[in-house]
């Protein structure tokens, strides 16, 4: 018996462990750097809180101050906001490392989408916290200020107003992320550049309401995110607009030359000789063309029914060779879902080919 017992193969799951020790070095590295970043920041933690708190200090009347009112809030709160940025300043290597470690497992177009919109999104996330801090703030807390009851002193606690800042930061620049998100639901075909254009109204009351959601309890602030939330939305959807139209380019491809039927040559007229092999001649030639209608015959009938996996790889591989590596592509990820393993390994070497022929 133990000579019919089969060992592990070991085969099946390195792939897996593979993937969970790739995942923990770079978690691993994403953590070192941001390490060394606050590292780097704990000197400057009190200068760094005072640039983040000069919007407020410069709107406050004179003779007043931010407070603490526990103990190691003077302690905590500088040290808080240098991790938070820390984890700020290090998001492009820790995006980096998301990417290394997914990139691997996409095909070539995938690649040229996703990379842009990586950039893209970094850029606008600071783009939005920097907007937040030198225009928001600015005319968030003069308002705040000028608001105040009579007879009562504005004194803001240092770790309030962290966190205060820090949702706004936070917001502002998940909000300015809308042109991504945009691009990419069209993208992924869950809605269409006509059906974001037909939706709008409810896009602006949707931004207005997160608006007033994410941000302190005044028009201005409210308005502050929302229109800029508006903006970006309808550059999102030019973006997309642009995207759908390169596809459809890209769809077209080139097109097959023409084919064009030759034109019979006129025959001379045959010969007296040639009449007495006619008979002969003409009975050959409908037992060659009887067995050539009995070969078409036998392949353009089956004695199977076609397997719908094999026939979408065929229709795929036609496209292919027709210059639509679109259409193409979309069956050879239908076959990915419902082949079997040697059906997804054929698609896969085709998507490879088609990848290495852009």
């Amino acid at each position: 018996m133990s000579s019919l017992i089969q060992p592990h193969d070991p085969e099946a799951e390195q792939p897996f462990i593979a993937h969970l020790a790739e995942l923990r070095a770079r978690i691993i590295r994403m953590l070192i750097a941001v390490g060394i970043v606050v590292l780097a920041l704990l000197p400057f933690a009190n200068p760094l809180y005072g640039y983040v708190a000069a919007p407020l200090l410069a709107k406050l009347p004179t003779g007043n101050t931010m407070i603490a009112t526990q103990v190691a809030s003077p302690l905590l709160a500088p040290l808080k906001l240098s991790l938070i940025a820390a984890v700020f300043l290090a998001m492009p290597y820790l995006l980096y490392q998301v990417w290394a470690f997914v990139a691997p497992g996409l095909y070539q177009h995938e690649k040229r989408l996703a990379l842009p919109l990586l950039v893209s999104s970094i850029l606008l996330f600071y783009l939005g916290m920097a907007f937040a801090y030198y225009i928001v703030f600015p005319l968030i807390f003069a308002f705040l200020t000028a608001t105040t009851p009579p007879g009562v002193e504005m004194m803001t606690d240092i770790s309030a107003y962290l966190d205060f800042v820090l949702t706004l930061f936070f917001a502002f620049g998940v909000a300015f992320e809308v042109p991504i998100a945009t691009v990419l639901l069209v993208a992924i075909g869950v809605v269409t550049p006509e059906g974001l254009k037909q939706k709008r109204p409810y896009v602006i009351v949707a931004a207005f309401v997160i608006g007033m959601l994410l941000t302190p309890p005044d028009v201005i602030s409210q308005t502050l995110l929302a229109v800029p939330m508006w903006m970006l939305f309808e550059l999102g959807l030019l973006a997309s607009r642009l995207l759908v139209k390169r596809g459809s380019e890209d769809d077209q491809g080139p097109r097959p030359p023409a084919v064009q039927t030759p034109q019979p040559s006129p025959t001379p007229a045959p010969s007296a000789a040639a009449w007495g092999m006619a008979g002969a001649s003409e009975r050959e030639t409908k037992h060659a063309r009887g067995e050539r209608d009995a070969a078409l015959a036998t392949d353009a009938a089956p004695s199977a029914p076609i397997d719908p996996v094999e026939d979408k790889i065929r229709r795929a591989n036609l496209l292919r060779d027709l210059g639509n590596e679109l259409a193409a592509r979309q069956l050879l990820y239908q076959v990915l879902e419902e082949g079997d393993a040697n059906q997804r390994q054929v698609a896969r070497n085709i998507l490879g080919q088609l990848d290495q022929s852009v």
